[in-house]
């Protein structure tokens, strides 16, 4: 027997597999990986040697107005190693300089004052100035150009104001940008609503390129680099994580040149080839990037790159804050052929792509694809809405499974962090 542990909110679900049964098990080599030295050395050793650029100390010397854009909720970076750092150099380099720190929400909801305590610490929380983003603020956007999409380039003034615009952020597989990071942080992060739409359309969505791990002819990440350069933001600090939301690797400098050192790093160690199976079990990793539906998505599409056309996907999501967005429910709850939705979809231009739309269409190729159980603490009848099949246990997903196949013998894939692997083909 294999036993196995599958992230599912701030805990793990447990399950004995019979070796002939499981056909193979997809993890990133980060979990191999072991880190030159701690987490603040790590961050402290990037920013003393940044990648492209000056150290942040000399680019904050004679700047008054600083920016630095963090993370929200959703986002598991490390905020209380990060943000301490580059707040000491900012200051180094300027000690009376003004400095914001702006939360990317990008189309989420806004993060809350104990989500900030959470994120940062009580003591940043009280003594440095916090401004929330809010897509929809219109009196805090300000318009910088037209994408390459065609879009409309829309982003947060208090940014566009700054004399000093840096970031801090995560780098993990990301689903349809190909990476996170570095340019994220301006889009979606900090842009306004339509202009994410406009990235977020359908055609590049479906685009060939879009997919996790990829990002050379990646329509969404050219559009998403170019607004970061617009924008002027000037540095990074990002980090790689391991499952247990660890920094294992940290880069800092130029937004491009830093980033790219990060994905490499991510590229050497979270490929995984492809195990074509009946079932295939993933995750989001566990919290916070399993609170909803919506993220959930993300670790369905690893196991979407590996389950057998006409198979059955296992999505375990602890899902405890829900659907994740009106539009997202709507969009799936309110049409009962998915056929029909995608469609719709894919006839709407760049500039007709309605919220949470990309999400939707995303989740409606893998449920044309596979039939998917979500194993989490949703009602039943929420998760019946979505499409998918609702399931309390890894053994209960399974039993169900094997009833929908038709069949007892069946093979199976597991992925224990669906949004840590690459899945090649």
């Amino acid at each position: 027997m294999i036993d196995l542990a599958f992230p599912y909110g701030k805990e793990y679900l447990r399950h004995s597999f019979n070796e002939n049964d499981l056909a193979g098990v997809l993890t990133s080599a980060i979990e191999e990986y072991v880190p030159e030295a701690d987490e603040v050395e790590l961050v402290r050793r990037a920013m003393q040697a940044p990648t492209g650029s000056k150290r942040l100390c000399e680019l904050a010397v004679g700047k008054q107005n600083v920016v630095i854009i963090a993370s929200d909720h959703t986002r598991p970076v490390p905020s209380k190693v990060i943000i301490p750092a580059m707040l000491a150099e900012i200051r180094q380099g300027n000690p009376n300089a003004d400095i914001t720190i702006l939360i990317a929400t990008g189309c989420h909801r806004g993060t809350t004052k104990e989500e900030l305590v959470s994120k940062f610490g009580q003591e940043i929380v009280d003594k440095e100035r916090i401004y929330v983003h809010d897509c929809d603020e219109r009196e805090k956007l300000v318009s910088i150009g037209t994408l390459p999409s065609g879009g409309d380039c829309e982003i947060n003034t208090i940014a566009m104001q700054a004399d000093l615009l840096v970031a801090e952020g995560f780098i993990e597989p990301h689903f349809f940008a190909g990476f996170s990071g570095g340019r994220k942080s301006v889009l979606p992060g900090i842009a306004g609503r339509k202009t994410v739409l406009a990235n977020h359309c359908a055609e590049f969505i479906a685009h060939e390129n879009s997919r996790t791990g990829v990002m050379g002819d990646n329509p969404i990440h050219e559009d998403m680099l170019w607004a970061a350069k617009k924008a002027k933001l000037r540095y990074i600090v990002n980090v790689v994580l391991n499952a247990e939301k660890k920094v294992i690797f940290a880069v800092a400098g130029d937004v491009e040149q830093a980033h790219k050192k990060g994905t490499d790093f991510l590229s050497s160690l979270c490929g995984a080839r492809a195990v074509p199976a009946d079932i295939v079990i993933s995750t989001n990793g566990g919290y916070p990037l399993d609170q909803n539906v919506y993220q959930a998505v993300k670790g369905m599409t690893a196991a979407e790159a590996t389950v057998k056309e006409g198979g059955v996907i296992i999505m375990i999501a602890a899902a405890n804050d829900g659907i994740g967005g009106d539009h997202f429910y709507h969009q799936l709850a309110d049409e009962g052929d998915i056929g029909k939705t995608m469609q719709a979809f894919l006839a709407r231009g760049r500039n007709e792509t309605v919220p949470d739309q990309w999400q939707t269409q995303i989740m409606l190729r893998v449920l044309m694809r596979a039939r998917v159980i979500f194993v989490s603490q949703m009602a039943d009848e929420l998760v019946e809405q979505m499409h998918m099949i609702p399931a309390r246990s890894i053994e209960q997903a399974l039993e169900t499974a094997k009833w929908l196949l038709g069949k007892r013998d069946v093979t199976i894939t597991a992925i224990p962090d669906g949004v840590s692997v690459v899945v090649q083909k």
